[in-house]
């Protein structure tokens, strides 16, 4: 008895060992820039994991630089725009796919699954071409246009698994009270919907918000910059300088409401992932 209730001790002594580990090794890359972003001049390079003064020089020298301010509001507009719209679309074709039987829908899926697997640099020179003929090089809008190709597929993706679970009887009961189809899935579908809603909105903002190559190819002034770009292209005192320090800083300003808002919402997030693989 003792033996057993040793090596029950020891299982879950290791098991929490394991766990802080990981949580360590995931953190602290985290931490260390977190504090990195308060030191400034040479002291960024000396290596102590505690901070021993702090100083806010590195945020106001970036708050100040340049149009980083307006490179925030870029980023929020495009990150807004891609989620809205996917939303919206999704929201539509998902339930068409989940309730509609007609030929070739199996291919549609399949033909969904995929494009969502495309590395960005595959379709880079594609999208070019796009975006130049459609004459939105430099603009925001080439931006929302080009994230939706992998964001509309994996909003679909996770709300027709979700619509494909949702009970037939509740719209069968909404259709014999005289409900369109438009309040079926606004009004009666969609409350019920608000985990995976908005595990796929957040999902979508983050990839829009922290996306670099298209916003590095695609806009060349300055002042429409997205953050990634902004923050890559931070210029020290010198040419041959990097301003670690500001760079520091500006991952921060730009990744705490990020991790503020899954911490929110992050019940929501695994249930609305989670929506639709149980059925019954």
């Amino acid at each position: 008895m003792i033996r057993r209730k040793f090596s029950k001790f020891l299982s879950i002594l290791g098991f929490y060992l394991l766990l802080g580990i990981i949580t360590i090794y995931a953190l602290f890359p985290f931490y260390y820039a977190f504090i990195s972003s308060f030191k400034s001049g040479t002291e960024i390079f000396i290596v102590n994991y505690l901070p021993t003064k702090i100083s806010f020089d590195n945020y106001l020298s970036v708050l100040k630089t340049g149009y980083f301010g307006q490179n925030i509001l870029n980023s929020a507009f495009v990150a807004f725009s891609v989620v809205l719209i996917s939303m919206m679309l999704g929201i539509f074709a998902s339930y068409s796919l989940a309730r509609l039987n007609f030929k070739g829908r199996s291919t549609i899926l399949l033909v969904i699954l995929s494009a969502s697997m495309f590395p960005q640099v595959a379709v880079l020179s594609g999208m070019f071409e796009l975006v130049a003929a459609l004459s939105l090089f430099n603009s925001l809008w080439s931006l929302v246009l080009t994230y939706m190709i992998f964001t509309i597929p994996f909003t679909v993706w996770i709300l027709h698994t979700f619509m494909k679970a949702f009970p037939p009887e509740l719209e069968r009961a909404a259709l014999i009270d005289g409900a369109t189809t438009m309040q079926l899935i606004f009004k009666v579908i969609l409350p019920i919907m608000w985990p995976a809603l908005v595990s796929v909105g957040l999902l979508s903002f983050i990839a829009a918000w922290n996306e670099f190559l298209f916003a590095l190819t695609f806009i060349s002034s300055d002042h429409l910059r997205t953050v990634p770009v902004a923050i890559a292209t931070l210029s020290g005192a010198s040419e041959h300088e990097i301003p670690w320090g500001n760079i520091m800083a500006a991952s921060m300003i730009i990744t705490i409401p990020l991790i503020m808002l899954v911490v929110i919402f992050q019940n929501r997030i695994v249930s609305g992932l989670t929506a639709g693989a149980v059925k019954g």
